[in-house]
């Protein structure tokens, strides 16, 4: 029997091609967008954009994968990854980044690094 926390990583939201979200959307597991949302995301989890995808607001996650587009901004704590089919358009604050050639990438970029505060003990979000 699976315990409360692995259940709610578990969980995957899916807007599916066709659909369109307008507002913000808060989620605690991973999310896979195929449709529209005009609006906000934060989740804690990962966030795929499909290649008909299209987010136009402020994008907050862990780890983000596209093949579709994003016109707003992105910010990450650990990866984005951009196929030969994304297009980004905004401000990025990301940790780590890898680009296929091909992909639209007309943004401000920020990489941060984050380290371990040997005082406290505590995380701290450095500028590379």
């Amino acid at each position: 029997m699976k315990n409360k926390q692995q259940e709610q990583f578990s969980i995957q939201n899916i807007i599916a091609k066709g659909t369109k979200i307008a507002g913000d959307f808060f989620s605690e597991g991973d999310l896979r967008v195929d449709g529209t949302v005009e609006g906000n995301i934060e989740t804690t989890g990962k966030v795929v954009i499909g290649k008909d995808g299209l987010i136009n607001g402020t994008l907050k996650c862990s780890n983000a994968y596209f093949e579709g587009k994003l016109v707003g901004n992105l910010e990450l704590t650990e990866t984005l990854t951009l196929k030969s089919t994304a297009h980004i358009e905004g401000d990025v604050i990301t940790q780590k980044l890898a680009v296929e050639p091909g992909a639209i990438f007309n943004v401000s970029c920020v990489m941060k690094t984050t380290v371990n505060d040997f005082s406290g003990g505590s995380k701290k979000q450095k500028t590379a």
